[in-house]
């Protein structure tokens, strides 16, 4: 079984990047065919070749041995051809356009996935507790430690983007202070019921908290739930920008590290270490946090 989950997960690693990189090699290659670069050779993995899949025209498509992403092969891009449809001769504007095409790509692509994921299927989030206060709302209407507050009011809480949707579900209850909120809780036994309860007003939800709980947790539920398309792409929109956002922090991050510390190795995962985590997502949570590491 081990064996088996491991060449899952392997497979699943090589599926995740090759396919980013390939998709990264079409921004370079759209941006070259827009300006009449002339392309060499689109390639999917890396030598040695195993055959050519297309030969006609002046562009060759190869397979490759190598399963971890592509290539694109552009006439000049090695500064040593005068041909006015080589890459070597083109305007500066030019050239950085086709490289950060790539680019371009790849922000488009996390866009799709998580546009796809808002549109057909949010994971959805409970909010867990491990203590109810003494004469707190929560204790009056019967909520116990380990219970799980599935929806306020009918609203449920989507688990992405983290870790802002835990915050968001506090948030719905403070939000709510002084007022008769119907909550759906999910108890220990895995039983659900409906609960009535009228939250702190907003002077005493500050200190106290609205309905009197401690050590709250958004969790998955093993749920998921659709939006309509015109939500989707704001979602989808505002997680690529987050990602996009948690990457280029992550390098300010890195580069603070190196100047720092440039003694210690850099807190990054290598290969190996990107491909135990791919792996520990879809084992434990499914395909779509997969889906959603990749964008």
């Amino acid at each position: 079984m081990a064996i088996i989950q491991g060449a899952i997960t392997i497979a699943l690693f090589i599926l995740i990047l090759g396919g980013l990189v390939v998709i990264h090699e079409v921004g370079h290659f759209v941006m070259a065919r827009v300006f009449g670069i002339r392309v060499l050779e689109f390639g999917i993995g890396f030598p040695p070749k195993a055959r050519v899949l297309r030969a006609k025209g002046e562009t060759v498509y190869t397979l490759n041995w190598l399963p971890i992403g592509g290539f694109v092969r552009l006439d000049g891009e090695d500064g040593d051809s005068d041909d006015p449809r080589s890459f070597a001769v083109q305007r500066l504007w030019k050239k950085l356009v086709v490289l950060v095409g790539g680019v371009a790509m790849n922000l488009l692509l996390a866009f799709v996935i998580f546009f796809g994921i808002a549109w057909l299927a949010t994971p959805q989030g409970g909010l867990t507790f491990s203590e109810v206060q003494a004469g707190s709302p929560a204790e009056a209407a019967g909520l116990e430690a380990g219970d799980t507050i599935l929806a306020i009011d009918g609203e449920t809480f989507d688990l992405f983007p983290s870790p802002d949707a835990g915050r968001a579900a506090i948030a719905a209850l403070r939000d709510t202070a002084g007022q008769a909120v119907t909550l759906t809780v999910e108890g220990a036994d895995g039983s659900t019921r409906d609960e009535e309860v009228t939250l702190r007003p907003a002077a005493v939800a500050d200190e106290k908290g609205a309905l009197g709980i401690r050590g709250a947790q958004l969790v998955f539920t093993g749920e998921y739930q659709g939006r309509d398309i015109v939500s989707a792409i704001g979602a989808g929109a505002a997680w690529t920008v987050a990602a996009f956002t948690l990457i280029l922090n992550g390098l300010a991050d890195l580069l603070a590290s190196i100047v720092s510390n440039p003694a210690q190795a850099p807190p990054v995962s290598g290969p190996v270490g990107i491909a135990v985590q791919v792996g520990d997502v879809f084992w434990q949570l499914g395909p779509i946090f997969t889906l959603y590491l990749a964008g």
